[in-house]
């Protein structure tokens, strides 16, 4: 069975890998290569949407790939868990809306160091998190260091919150969960994020770089061959490789 694809987003660098991957594979084929001038309704007939389009333009991609019927992999950033619970509630009262999969980071790479923090923010107090992007990402956090974030503050609901002194001053990040997080905006950077931990007498760090956006091409390929079977709301390519992690939405 061949999956029919549209992407939004298709001129952008991520865009522009994916219907390389799609043209490249024999299970995928492009139904649509939607830019900002195109309609919505191009995506009509698809058996899959992909967004990769921008914040301010993927709340209206996904809502009316849902109300169509289609199946979207969102991997636009700006999703927060409280955005994504409003969309599962909606899901929850409309049986016959497209399933919505939000992959924060298509890398596999990504995916395991997060849940190796996650893993591991039992045993440490002290927990901050550092990513860094190229300097033309719009947005910051990253829907990645938001997730990992997140699933920290699911790891530790049992043990409380991490220590977070000053958190009142700006140059101490942004909380999220309760863990601060500090963005950087850099040219010569593709994408990377560091979560330290600390603990009496040690620290723990976690870093994961990614230096290619082929990286990405396993994780984009995952999703789109598993969206058409989903059901609701997915989070994170961690669900569609059964680490185990919590669903922060």
């Amino acid at each position: 069975m061949t999956i029919r694809v549209a992407v939004a987003g298709a001129t952008g660098k991520m865009g522009r890998l994916a219907i390389e991957l799609i043209e490249a594979s024999d299970d995928l084929e492009l139904h649509a290569a939607l830019d900002s001038r195109s309609s919505l309704d191009e995506m009509l007939g698809a058996d899959v949407a992909l967004d990769v389009t921008l914040p301010a333009a993927s709340a209206g991609i996904v809502e009316f790939a849902t109300g169509a019927g289609i199946p979207i992999v969102v991997g636009t950033s700006g999703w927060s868990s409280e955005r994504i619970a409003e969309i599962a509630q909606f899901m929850r009262g409309h049986e016959d809306a497209g399933p919505v999969l939000f992959i924060p980071n298509f890398s596999i790479g990504s995916v395991l160091g997060t849940a190796f923090a996650s893993l591991a923010a039992r045993y440490f107090d002290s927990i901050e998190i550092v990513e860094a992007h190229h300097a033309g990402k719009v947005d910051s956090p990253s829907g990645t260091a938001v997730r990992t974030a997140e699933l920290i503050g699911d790891a530790r609901a049992t043990v409380g919150p991490v220590a977070a002194p000053h958190a009142d001053q700006r140059a101490r990040g942004q909380l999220v969960s309760g863990i601060p997080v500090h963005s950087l905006r850099l040219t010569g950077v593709l994408a990377e994020q560091r979560v330290v931990l600390g603990g009496e007498g040690e620290t723990l760090t976690i870093s994961h770089s990614t230096v290619s956006s082929s990286a990405y091409e396993q994780g984009i390929l995952l999703a789109l061959r598993r969206a058409p079977a989903a059901t609701g709301v997915v989070v994170g390519l961690d669900a569609l490789l059964d680490l185990g992690l919590p669903d922060a939405s």
